[in-house]
This record gives structure tokens, C-alpha cells and sequence, in this order.
């Protein structure tokens, strides 16, 4: 009755009142029906996997995973940074000569290193004496790298077993008198340097010949003190006439030199070579043709930079007595013993700074119908390749005796 007078009043359906009093059903079941399917979900999901790894992976060959480097690929620190099989790469000179700059800061090796002397060979094209280079090379092969710098267009055809075969460096024109000329020799020594092995660099051209044997051209370099690069102080036209002032502050008068473009050096030089961002821009913007900047860069920055490391002189003989821009060139009618006694016998010097009589190690230029004179005195009167007494190589610290006794 009660009830029936409040839904009167309020005007409201009194079925509605009822059902807004009644309570409301329990959740409880339906989180049980869901976490039911949740772990029956679980169970399959787990059952799946072990079904597949049991069956699907049982009877299939297990690939263990491996490190980055390729196991296949015999791989030590000593192949990386010694003589590679193939000089090819795509670097650019820059590219080139920020990777041969590199210097390890420690003295020491992590494996076992025999120093060697780089023969950078500057050339046209073709090798008319290697003949004779070869057999200055034969049997000496812990001692020595080969490069050569050749007129991009020319392709070398020697056989496989040539110590020749495959060592062309990538290399650009050059022009004579230009700075194209000193970049092919910084391209050499770049390329070079990658070999931690190269401790010495020599640079000859196809007109060059060894006029001793290989052991004691190792002997004498790795026992010098200095550097064997020419670097002298030349009044007139063709020294201090070619110096403009346009070069100063960084190069003075004073600091002008002049020398051979056959040159040696060490390791420590070479890399300074490579790395010239001082001196470089001032000899390519002023020593032009007539300056002849093959005779003066290195020379000079050398000079100012290490002058200390420098013997001042050349160990390739050559002969200006005829006169004119390019010393005599040698045929087949000028190959005779007394022209070799001339060379070995009539010279005097500094080695070490002690007076010595054995100063060349090379001659130049040859031209290529000498070949056979020079193969007959090589041969039979061994005028070439003379070896003084020497001791050997020194297999424990792998580095030359002192050979000179």
C-alpha cells in the first residue's frame, strides 16, 4: 500500500520503481569465462612451439652463429698490414694519402717483421731492364717490395712468375718539369706505406740499373744514419734563380734547395712527404715549368724540416759533364769495364759521417740497346753487382749485420 501511494505521487510507472530496486547480477562469472580462454590460449601456444621445435627443427642441420669477421678467410694482423697480392683500389690521392699516414704509437710489432726497402719505379710504360732487375731480385724476397707508376694507358704484360707480375699501382699522367711529376711520387710512397713492412723507400726510373747486389744495398741503407736525398744551396739562374718570393714566409731564400729527384728515405720522411699541406700549395702555385719542381720540393721541405736526417747526396750516379736540361744517356758502344771502374772506383764520399769510396748503388740513364752489353758484364765480368765482404741477415732481430769490415 505503501508502495503503491509513493508511485502515485511521483507519477511514475510503478513496474519501473520495482526493477530500479532490484540488484544487479554478479561479474564474477564472466572474468572467469575469460580467464579460462586466456589459459587455454597459453596451453596452445606453448604446445605449438614445442611441436614445431620438435619436430621441425630436430632433423635440420644446427647453424651456430657467427662473429662478424668470416671464418672461411684466413685472417692476422700481419696480412693486413703487410704486401698486399693486388695494388688496385679505388681510392683517390686524398683518400690515399690520409690511409698511409697512419702511425702506430707504439715501438713494437704484434708480429713478426722484417724490414723491407720499397723500389718505387717511376715510369713511362715498359721495363727495358728488368733483365737485370730481375736478377738483382732473385732470392731476396723478405727484403723487398716492388711498385711502379706508369702512364695510366699502358698495361704491363709480365708473366706470373716476374717479380714484376701485378705490382702497378693506380697512376695518373705526368708531365715533366710539372707538379704531376712530384704527385706520381707521393703516389708511390702512399702506396708503399700501406705495407708496415717498408721501412726504406728508393725511387728509379726505366733508365736505371743496380750497379751492386741487393744484399748490399740492404746493408748500407738499413745501417745509414741519414736519408740519401741530394739538397744543396745553389747560387745562379738554375738554384736560387728559380726561388720566387711569392713563397715566403713559408719558404725563404735562404731555405731554397736544389737536388736530385732520385732520392731514399726512411719511413719517418716519407709519411712527412705525404702529409705536406704547408709546403705543397706554395711549390704548385709558384715553381712552375721553368722551376722544375721535382728538383726543389722535397729537397727544400726536407731541408727546413729535417735537415738533420738528410746525407745531402744521391746513391744514383748520373753524368751532367755533357751539359744541357738532361744528363748523358748511355747506348751499347759505352758499356765497357773501364766505364764501370769510372762509377765504382773514382768516387769519394761521407757514409755516416766517416770518408767512404763506395757511394753509388745505382746508375742512370741507360737507354734500352745497352741491355745486352749490360746482361754480358753482368753475367761473365760481374761488374755489376759487385758484393763487398758482408755478414748476413740477422734472423733473430731482423735486421742487417753491420756489413762494411
Amino acid at each position: 500500500m505503501f508502495q503503491r501511494i509513493v508511485t502515485a505521487e511521483e507519477g511514475k510507472d510503478p513496474s519501473s520503481v520495482i526493477r530500479n530496486y532490484q540488484p544487479r547480477a554478479c561479474p564474477w562469472r564472466l572474468l572467469h569465462y575469460f580467464s579460462l580462454f586466456v589459459l587455454v590460449g597459453l596451453g596452445l601456444l606453448i604446445l605449438s612451439m614445442n611441436t614445431i621445435r620438435y619436430f621441425g627443427v630436430q632433423n635440420q642441420p644446427v647453424h651456430k652463429s657467427r662473429p662478424f669477421l668470416c671464418l672461411e678467410e684466413p685472417f692476422s694482423i700481419e696480412s693486413r698490414f703487410s704486401t698486399p697480392s693486388s695494388l688496385l683500389h679505388a681510392m683517390s690521392d686524398e683518400e690515399l694519402f690520409w690511409r698511409a699516414s697512419f702511425v702506430p704509437l707504439m715501438t713494437t710489432y704484434p708480429f713478426k717483421r722484417v724490414p723491407k726497402i720499397a723500389f718505387m719505379f717511376l715510369v713511362k710504360g715498359p721495363l727495358p731492364f728488368a733483365p737485370l732487375w730481375e736478377r738483382f731480385f732473385k732470392g731476396h724476397e723478405e727484403l723487398y717490395s716492388i711498385y711502379i707508376h706508369s702512364l695510366p694507358s699502358y698495361g704491363a704484360e709480365f708473366p706470373p712468375s716476374s717479380v714484376f707480375y701485378e705490382r702497378q699501382i693506380p697512376s695518373q699522367v705526368v708531365e715533366w718539369g710539372l707538379m704531376s711529376m712530384c704527385d706520381a711520387e707521393r703516389r708511390l710512397l702512399a702506396n708503399a706505406l700501406l705495407d708496415m713492412s717498408n721501412e726504406w723507400f728508393i725511387l728509379v726510373s726505366e733508365s736505371c740499373i743496380p750497379i751492386q747486389n741487393l744484399t748490399t744495398v740492404y746493408g748500407y741503407i738499413s745501417q745509414s744514419k741519414y736519408s740519401f736525398i741530394g739538397s744543396f744551396d745553389e747560387d745562379g739562374h738554375y738554384g736560387r734563380g728559380r726561388y720566387n718570393k711569392k713563397m715566403a714566409p713559408e719558404i725563404n731564400l735562404t731555405e731554397w734547395r736544389k737536388g736530385s729527384q732520385w732520392f731514399e728515405v726512411n719511413r719517418k720522411l716519407a709519411i712527412d712527404i705525404i702529409e705536406d699541406s704547408t709546403y705543397y700549395p706554395k711549390f704548385k702555385k709558384f715553381c712552375r715549368p721553368t722551376c722544375y719542381v721535382d728538383e726543389h720540393y722535397f729537397p727544400t721541405m726536407l731541408t727546413i724540416q729535417s735537415p738533420d736526417l738528410l746525407a745531402n747526396r744521391s746513391l744514383t750516379w748520373v753524368d751532367w759533364s755533357r751539359g744541357g736540361p738532361h744528363p748523358a744517356t748511355f747506348g751499347e758502344a759505352d758499356i765497357t769495364k773501364e766505364f764501370f771502374k769510372k762509377i765504382l772506383q773514382n768516387s769519394s764520399c761521407s757514409y755516416n759521417d766517416q770518408p767512404y769510396s763506395l757511394c753509388f748503388l745505382f746508375a742512370r740513364k741507360f737507354a734500352p740497346s745497352a741491355l745486352d752489353s749490360l746482361k754480358i758484364i753482368a753475367s761473365i765480368n760481374k761488374t755489376l753487382h759487385m758484393q763487398p765482404t758482408y755478414r748476413k741477415l740477422n734472423t733473430e732481430t731482423h735486421t742487417a749485420d753491420k756489413i762494411w769490415v
